[in-house]
């Protein structure tokens, strides 16, 4: 059995893009992260060191957002995913990033890429 932890709405203003006015001015990114993991011992011993403590999860994400700028939604979201697969608890994380004001030349709502990662990454298999 896999429980979950899901943050939904990390904003962060980061430059990330392929354009030259992304990397120069920044926009906001949101991401969204689903963690798989077993959650049986927190919720027995009541104890946050026994889970995922997703407020310093929170935080280690939004610095991602605005870190070192990316070309490509899909790097973000793989080194999101990567850093969530750090936490030694967790079996798979779901992560997606959003781009809302995307250079788009048509109406659109969002743009969004979404990335799912298991344990196994850890260990490059």
């Amino acid at each position: 059995m896999t429980d979950e932890i899901r943050l939904t709405g990390i904003r962060a203003t980061g430059f990330h893009g392929v354009y030259a006015h992304e990397r120069r001015e920044g926009q906001e990114f949101i991401a969204d992260v689903a963690l798989g993991l077993s959650l049986v011992r927190a919720a027995e011993t009541d104890d946050v060191a026994d889970t995922v403590h997703y407020g310093e999860l929170a935080e280690q994400v939004a610095a991602l957002l605005a870190g070192e700028p990316v070309n490509l939604l899909e790097t973000l979201a793989q080194r999101i995913a990567e850093a969530v697969l750090a936490h030694p608890l967790v079996e798979t994380a779901t992560v997606t990033i959003h781009k809302p004001s995307a250079p788009i030349a048509v109406p659109f709502g969002d743009v969004s890429v979404t990335v799912t990662r298991g344990a196994d990454a850890r260990s490059g298999r």
